[in-house]
């Protein structure tokens, strides 16, 4: 019998490759994106301090309304717009991208893009 490859713990392997290179600091926060089958979530995280600085999700109630009658790929940009809006009311505008292991495509890509509409620079 052929061992069908688990795509999490493929996606995990290459999170943690891509993590050595990327750090988030105060001045230039990380941008991490987490896909689950239904919703998006997206953070700020300072990985000096280990801190949360800003979040945002699909699942949050304000956005519900918003999020009613579009698509994921559409929620996805929409999340990662709010998001950039967040951060650039506290001041951050140069982030760290990090996809979470993830392929640049689909509902990240829309979520990437929705973050740069808003202002942010990555």
């Amino acid at each position: 019998m052929i061992n069908k490859p688990n795509k999490n713990a493929i996606r995990q392997k290459r999170h943690l490759r891509i993590r050595k290179d990327i750090n988030g600091s105060e001045k230039c926060p990380r941008l991490n994106v987490y896909r689950s089958t239904s919703h998006i979530y997206g953070q700020l995280i300072d990985d000096v301090s280990g801190n949360t600085l800003i979040s945002a999700n699909s699942v949050e109630k304000e956005l519900s309304v918003q999020l009613k009658d579009k698509n994921k790929v559409q929620q996805a940009a929409l999340v990662g717009e709010i998001l950039g809006k967040r951060a650039i009311e506290k001041g951050y505008n140069k982030i760290v991208f990090d996809r979470g292991g993830y392929l640049y495509t689909g509902r990240v890509a829309a979520f990437a893009d929705g973050a740069r509409k808003a202002g942010l620079n990555f």
